[in-house]
C-alpha cells in the first residue's frame, strides 16, 4: 500500500549529506543490470568488479555500453580494457551475489578479485579476457568506443559483443534470453539485491 508521499527539488538535493545524496539518486533511477566484468592487462594480471550501469545499445552489431565514474582514483578495469580492447560481462546469480559485492572493494592491482573473493577464471578460446566460470550468462565483449561525459566527468565505453554463452534452456525459439531461469539478479542502489518474479510477455504493440 503506497501512503503519503513526498516531494523533493532542487534545493532538497542541494542539502542532502553527500552518501546520502549517493544513495538516494543511484536507487530513485529503478531495478539496474547487475553485472561482473571481468578483464586482464598485458602482465597477464586479472581484475573483477561489480557494476550496475551496463545497457543495450543495438543490435546490429550487437553494442553495449556502460558507464565508469569521474577517474579520481584508479580505475583498473577501464585501464585494463583500453590497454587490451577485450573484456567480458557475466550475470550474477544467487550463488555469487556476496561474492560479486566483494569485487566492489579497492584491492591493489596485484591482487586478483577473483583470488581474493572466491570467483574462479574461466576461458574461452575467442577472448584473452576472463569469464566468471559461476556466472550462467556470458558475454564476450571487444572495446569499441570510449566517450568522455564532460557533464559531470564520467566515461561511456562502449563495446561489441562477440561472443555469448548462454544455458540452453534459457534461450527461446524467438531469441528471447530467460533471465529468470537463468538465476539472474538485479540491484537497487549499491547494495540492495533482488531476485525477480515473471509476469508475462505481451504481443509487439501497434496503434
Amino acid at each position: 500500500m503506497i501512503k503519503k508521499t513526498k516531494t523533493l527539488n532542487e534545493n532538497d538535493f542541494i542539502q542532502m549529506e553527500q552518501r546520502y545524496r549517493a544513495t538516494f539518486f543511484n536507487s530513485i533511477g529503478g531495478f539496474k543490470s547487475l553485472t561482473l566484468v571481468g578483464t586482464i592487462n598485458k602482465k597477464k594480471q586479472t581484475n573483477l568488479a561489480v557494476v550496475s550501469s551496463v545497457f543495450h545499445i543495438g543490435a546490429n552489431p550487437p553494442l553495449i555500453g556502460m558507464i565508469f565514474r569521474p577517474d579520481s582514483v584508479e580505475r583498473h578495469t577501464l585501464e585494463n580494457i583500453l590497454e587490451t580492447g577485450q573484456y567480458t560481462f557475466n550475470h550474477v546469480n544467487e550463488n555469487i551475489f556476496k561474492q560479486a559485492h566483494q569485487t566492489s572493494a579497492r584491492y591493489p592491482r596485484e591482487i586478483s578479485e577473483f583470488d581474493a573473493c572466491g570467483l574462479s577464471p574461466w576461458y574461452s578460446e575467442g577472448l584473452i579476457a576472463p569469464y566468471v566460470e559461476e556466472s550462467n550468462i556470458k558475454l564476450g565483449i571487444t572495446f569499441a568506443e570510449k566517450i568522455d561525459l564532460k557533464i559531470n566527468g564520467t566515461v561511456m565505453l562502449l563495446g561489441q559483443i562477440k561472443e555469448v554463452i548462454v544455458p540452453e534452456n534459457c534461450l527461446s525459439t524467438d531469441g528471447f534470453v530467460d533471465l529468470e531461469k537463468a538465476e539472474t539478479l538485479t540491484v537497487s542502489g549499491l547494495d540492495a539485491y533482488h531476485s525477480t518474479s515473471f509476469i508475462t510477455r505481451l504481443p509487439y504493440a501497434k496503434p
